[in-house]
């Protein structure tokens, strides 16, 4: 049995692309994630593609996070290495 028409765009939106976010910057990803939580907020996109966008929006907020634990880490070897060093 085939599936009815229109069951394409479904299936395009049913899994967010997430595959590109690890390559990007923490500028990158975080305007990203500023315009895919001003779509959400707007309302009126369909189901799926609103899940698709939640779910790009949660892998962006990750990246995110990470950039910004990574960051502070290296900010605390230096404070470290600077105290070891008085």
């Amino acid at each position: 049995m085939s599936e009815p028409a229109g069951n394409d765009t479904v299936n395009e939106f049913s899994e967010a692309q997430t595959d590109d976010i690890e390559q990007l910057s923490y500028e990158q990803a975080r305007d990203e994630l500023v315009a895919v939580v001003a779509k959400l907020e707007a309302g009126g996109a369909p189901l799926e593609e609103s899940l698709a966008l939640w779910q790009r929006g949660e892998a962006l907020a990750d990246r995110c996070e990470r950039w910004l634990d990574g960051a502070n880490a290296r900010l605390e070897e230096v404070r470290a290495s600077l105290e070891s060093e008085a």
